[in-house]
């Protein structure tokens, strides 16, 4: 039967070949002499292997002829396992001579087809029965390859049923889930419809070989994510070569040798796996890395966010405690503001103001905690700290009230009031982390050095930065300290010593005189105090005695305790000149205080007194 079928490949193609059919048609030999080589184009020519057309014709022939062969070792060798299985010894050793028959029969075709233009991929040796059952207790009984087989999903692709029946049955003991199916555009949809670990793909098929069936599936799945072996009886140079440049994994030929194919089916099943896990755990850094720039990406600068994403141990969200420089500003006589103000403008005002802050304090390496209507809390040590956080936190001060220039070069542009901004830096442990609930969390700072920044805010005047003891020896270079003082902030036990820094920053104008100018004749102001942000109902009376720039002094009563600022109007209407000024010093009825904010009219009547007393 087998000698007639390889006879009836050869005669099917219509050339005059009778020395070949004759020779195939022998009985097969126990072994084959390296001298009995036939060459086709010898006997043929127009098969000769220069020609493409010739060489297509040697593939086809080649194919045909070892595809049967291969079945019937296949099929021999699962009969011989389930003869053993059942202690039929009697029939092994017919089945063995069957084997050898094919065999013999195989090495004579693959002689026949032999020329300097084919070269054989390795082929499985003769083996008895016990070499296959050591070369299987080696690759396939394994106990990491049955694992890294069990349940894996394979297609197996090939034209001709018996191939099909024949390496589903030798894999199905090996816990495989298996399809099969008969054409390359089936395996394609297939393919769309189901997940695959790994595709046993034939080269010559109808309508669409393998290589091409290759071609397309590369455009949608990698060799990485769908690794496919190509199963096949042609051994060329050519072949091989072609499928792996089209995208195949690896390449094997028939008859197969099982436990070789288990082996590298095993191996592109567990490379598959490695790279689903590898995209898995990137997409999963990924998730990690949008959240880390979603949570900081609107506090801190890029390049702190960068430095997160490298050193990813720098970042405990879950809350610890840091030793930061904590700054808060404000802007003095905002309150007012927002009354005179339509809603357009206002919010243009804030987010001119905000904008430029913002931008300073990422560009110095802060982290922006909140924005509180026209307060900014910021923070500098966390979530990465650095031995200079707290030069970091006064250089940027500086810079924000050199920034305020800029904004108030905007307001005017838009007809709109200038802006004068006081800022209170402290320095000491706090507790860092997200703060908040699974809908809405925030990176935050909490502890009493918070509530201290705040505490020394709210004792500046516009253009001021005032720091407390801690901040200022926390300096790795000396600053220019203008002024000394200790205070007693709301909600401490005792008084803080606080530091007045130099800022380039002046609410009045750059050419306004420095010296003070006394009244001739004192004028009477309107005069509230403010203390916890509230203004005390009804006015009392003061006398204007001298001003110089950005400070007055008054004579009128204060009461007990003092408040931390006075609203002072000239006149009594509401819409009369005003400003906020906090109290500097009394002295025996006499009060300085130094304005934090003056309205458009109050600046214009300042300079309008200035030059009446200056010309008398």
């Amino acid at each position: 039967m087998v000698k007639s079928a390889a006879a009836e490949a050869v005669s099917s193609l219509n050339f005059s070949g009778p020395q070949v059919v004759q020779q195939l048609d022998r009985p097969p030999r126990a072994s084959v002499r390296s001298d009995c080589v036939f060459e086709i184009p010898r006997y043929c020519p127009v098969m000769s292997s220069s020609s493409r057309e010739g060489r297509a014709t040697l593939r086809t022939l080649q194919h045909e002829m070892r595809t049967p062969l291969g079945q019937i070792l296949g099929y021999a060798e699962i009969l011989e396992e389930d003869a053993a299985d059942a202690d039929q010894d009697a029939m092994l050793p017919d089945i063995a001579r069957i084997k050898q028959a094919a065999r013999d029969l195989l090495q004579l075709v693959d002689s026949v087809f032999r020329s300097d233009e084919v070269a054989s991929v390795s082929r499985p040796s003769p083996r008895t029965r016990g070499d296959a059952s050591a070369g299987a207790a080696a690759g396939t009984d394994s106990r990491d390859g049955a694992a890294v087989l069990e349940g894996a999903r394979v297609l197996i692709v090939d034209d001709q049923q018996a191939n099909r029946e024949l390496l589903a049955r030798q894999l199905s003991p090996h816990g495989l889930r298996i399809e099969v199916v008969e054409g390359a555009r089936q395996a394609l949809h297939r393919i769309e419809s189901g997940d695959f670990d790994l595709v046993l793909l034939d080269l010559m098929m109808p309508e669409m070989n393998g290589v091409e069936m290759l071609e397309v599936l590369r455009r949608s799945h990698s060799a990485a994510e769908l690794p496919v072996i190509m199963v096949t009886a042609l051994d060329s140079r050519e072949d091989v070569v072609a499928a792996l440049r089209a995208g195949a994994n690896d390449y094997v030929t028939k008859p197969v040798d099982l436990p070789v194919v288990l082996a590298r089916m095993e191996t592109h099943v567990t490379l598959r796996r490695a790279n689903l896990e590898t995209a898995s755990l990137a997409r999963e850094l990924a998730i990690r890395n949008g959240f880390i720039r979603r949570i900081f990406g609107r506090y801190v600068s890029d390049d702190i966010v960068d430095s997160l994403l490298e050193q990813p141990e720098g970042l405990v969200l879950g809350g610890e405690r840091r030793r930061v420089s904590v700054l808060i500003c404000d802007l003095r006589g905002f309150a007012l503001l927002t009354e005179s103000l339509s809603p357009l403008d206002l919010v243009r005002l804030l987010n001119q103001y905000l904008g430029a802050m913002s931008d300073t304090i990422l560009a110095h390496g802060g982290t922006i905690d909140e924005f509180i209507g026209d307060a900014v809390l910021a923070f500098f040590g966390a979530p990465l700290s650095a031995p200079d956080d707290a030069d970091r936190a006064v250089a940027c001060a500086q810079a924000m009230q050199l920034a305020m220039a800029g904004v108030n070069r905007a307001m005017v542009e838009r007809g709109m009031p200038e802006l004068a901004m006081g800022i209170g830096i402290a320095t000491g442990e706090v507790v860092v982390g997200n703060v908040g609930s699974e809908r809405r969390s925030k990176y935050t700072a909490v502890g009493s050095t918070v509530n201290l920044a705040a505490r020394i805010e709210s004792f500046t005047v516009g253009g001021e930065i005032l720091i407390c003891d801690t901040t200022l020896g926390a300096q790795g270079e000396t600053l220019a300290v203008e002024e000394e003082r200790q205070v007693h902030p709301k909600g401490f036990d005792k008084p803080v010593r606080i530091h007045r820094i130099a800022s380039a920053a002046l609410v009045a104008d750059d050419t306004s005189s420095t010296d003070w100018l006394s009244l001739e004749t004192p004028i009477v102001v309107a005069v509230q105090c403010v203390s916890a942000k509230a203004i005390e109902q009804g006015t009392r009376s003061a006398r204007l005695l001298s001003l110089r720039r950005d400070t007055v002094e008054l004579e009128m009563q204060l009461p007990d305790p003092p408040p931390d600022e006075l609203l002072i109007r000239v006149g009594e209407s509401d819409d009369a000149p005003s400003g906020f000024a906090k109290l500097v010093s009394t002295h025996e009825g006499r009060v300085r205080a130094v304005f934090s904010w003056v309205s458009p009219a109050l600046r214009e009547w300042f300079e309008a007194t200035r030059q009446s007393e200056q010309g008398r």
